[in-house]
């Protein structure tokens, strides 16, 4: 059972999740920051939204983390660099809000457009200002969309209805993908100097904050009219202001600010300005799928598995052709350091079939990471392995072919004089164990298993087998053969129990054994 500290509101649906799983929910809303550093010290896993900061010096002040959860998009109240360097992982919920924040980019986008917020306030204070308030069509304006991802682009087909005509820039989005949106990229200027309305929709980086300084904006369109639901600081707030009451720019909507939470800002004395107080992700629907997410990815990680909402793992998403293997890879890994009886200098990490045609980086620190928990003081996560390989010097090498010979699908693992080669059944998704130092082999990778090269001679199988009942150890499985080379046979056996040192020693010191070695995953 973990200790899930829990700083801020969560969907109970999420934390019935985690207690339904047997874990300690404790949830302390508005704690000192002192408070907070005693809850963290004994918990193994923090959930928190846009209003805890998750600093180094916290993170230090938490020897027992494993992951830190945010419910939500933003990461920038969580210092993820200082979380991975001590193997702690950090998760959101990158879906969760998605379509709550595009509709409310579309509601500010309305409610700019027609001054619908400004004619409410001044008719229930009894003032009728129909010609004050007049405002503009949608239709045939063009709207500048900064950020074609998953929001951007719900956004970008949402403003396409009302007949607008739509322009993006995104460096990571091929003019080819935003031709099938109905998109076109521009560069950053043009698209300040075409745009009606402008919407942004990218993450807060050094590189975006202040994106749009004082410079930029008197590079817009004149009259333009600017919406931000993606997170503070991406506009310099002052510098709208200004633009604002100087003409240039007839307007902004606003949701996020580079303080939070806030009262006071240039923005909020302007009537042509309209604000709320971060409701992107304020629906319902959004708060229960934050909530359910968060609470699977900590779960994942608690239990750890592999999390696909990870954003410090240095892996890719995770397709149904390599998810099976990501367990076969672990295994492997743990049954080659023992095998190797140590981490070679350089480990090669090879895919053949129809696995080496995707993204396979987490297969690869799936192996890193059954490397290392053999033995370290430490937990061994996907955020950690890599760095730990880093810091110890080992050289990593992957290759892949997408032709496997015998199997559709082959892992393979070598370093020093070994090598380990896996496989899954792909009727029964049976993790098989296919190589060892080149040994044609078949039977299930075990978590004991002991591996044996003899002298091509009667009577050896007999020898082993008695030795390892004189030591009460059972033999589960066993496949036999010869060794490529020609000069010897082998054996490899699943056993009930690790086989101790002392009988691999007396193993070895046995006639006609050339070599014994003990494997445990």
């Amino acid at each position: 059972m973990a200790r899930i500290l829990v700083t801020e509101e969560i969907a109970d649906s999420g934390l019935d999740r985690l207690r339904a799983a047997g874990h300690e929910v404790d949830v302390q809303l508005g704690t000192s920051p002192q408070q907070l550093v005693e809850a963290m010290r004994t918990a193994n896993a923090l959930i928190i939204r846009s209003a805890t900061d998750v600093t180094a010096a916290l993170l230090a002040e938490a020897p027992e983390l494993v992951v830190v959860g945010r419910a939500g998009i933003g990461l920038d109240n969580v210092d993820v660099e200082a979380a991975t360097q001590r193997g702690v992982m950090v998760v959101n919920a990158p879906e969760s809000n998605i379509l709550s924040a595009a509709e409310h980019t579309m509601a500010l986008l309305l409610a700019q457009a027609r001054n619908i917020p400004q004619a409410h306030a001044a008719l229930v204070a009894g003032r009728w200002e129909r010609a004050k308030w007049e405002g503009v069509e949608l239709a045939d304006k063009t709207l500048g969309v900064i950020g074609l991802g998953r929001i951007g682009r719900l956004v970008a087909q949402r403003a396409a209805a009302f007949g607008m005509r739509i322009i993006a820039h995104d460096p990571y989005v091929s003019p080819e993908r935003a031709r099938q949106m109905s998109v076109e990229v521009v560069e950053l200027d043009e698209l300040l100097a075409q745009s009606d309305f402008i919407t942004l929709h990218v993450a807060k980086t050094p590189e975006t904050m202040g994106l749009l300084n004082a410079d930029r904006l008197t590079r817009t369109k004149p009259g333009v009219r600017i919406i931000n639901v993606a997170r503070g600081g991406l506009i310099d707030e002052q510098a709208l202001a200004d633009a604002v009451r100087s003409g240039h720019v007839a307007g902004a909507a606003i949701d996020v600010f580079a303080t939070e939470p806030t009262t006071s800002s240039p923005l909020f004395d302007l009537p042509q300005v309209v604000v709320t107080p971060h409701l992107g992700a304020s629906t319902r629907e959004a708060q229960d799928k934050a909530g359910d997410t968060i609470a699977e990815m900590v779960g994942l990680a608690l239990d750890n598995e592999f999390v696909p909402f990870a954003v410090n793992v240095s892996a890719g998403e995770v397709s149904e052709t390599t998810k099976p293997y990501l367990a076969l890879a672990e295994r492997l890994g743990a049954l080659f350091v023992a095998l190797a009886e140590g981490v070679p200098d350089v480990l090669e990490v090879g895919f053949h079939g129809q696995i080496a045609a995707g993204d396979t980086r987490i297969l690869t620190v799936a192996v890193l990471k059954g490397l290392f928990s053999r033995g370290s003081a430490v937990p061994v996560s996907y955020v950690n392995a890599p760095l730990m390989a880093a810091d110890r010097g080992i050289d990593v090498r992957e290759s892949r072919s997408t032709t496997a010979v015998d199997y559709v699908n082959l892992l393979t693992i070598r370093g020093g004089h070994h090598s380990l080669a896996g496989t899954v059944a792909s009727v029964s998704g049976e993790q098989r164990l296919v190589r060892v130092d080149d040994n044609i082999v078949d039977l299930p990778p075990a978590q004991n298993m002991l591996y044996v090269r003899n002298e091509d001679r009667p009577g050896m199988i007999g020898k082993v087998g008695t030795i390892l009942g004189e030591s009460s150890v059972n033999i589960d499985d066993m496949d036999v053969g010869r060794d490529p080379n020609g000069d010897a046979s082998m054996m490899i056996l699943a056993t009930d129990r690790p086989v101790a040192p002392d009988v691999v020693q007396r193993l070895r010191a046995t006639p006609g054994i050339v070599s014994a070695h003990a494997m445990h995953s």
